[in-house]
């Protein structure tokens, strides 16, 4: 009997705090927060009084869409 797996997804969804995203894109916090006025970043959303993050789904897939504009 064979069955076909799903494809797993690559990227486990998580709230990314904003070290994490300078980590993953090499921006620091003043270009973040620049390009997300700009509307060409996904916007951080609010998880606490005084905290944000990104969707970790978002990040990656802006990360994906920027790489496939240098091919």
């Amino acid at each position: 009997m064979s069955t076909i797996a799903e494809p797993q997804p690559q990227f486990e969804r998580h709230i990314m705090r904003r070290d994490e995203v300078e980590r993953k894109t090499g921006f620091k916090r003043a270009h973040i927060y620049n390009l997300m006025k700009e509307g060409k970043f996904p916007q951080a959303k609010r998880i606490g009084m005084r905290a944000v993050g990104w969707d970790s789904l978002e990040i990656e897939k802006w990360i994906a869409e920027r790489l496939a504009q240098q091919v």
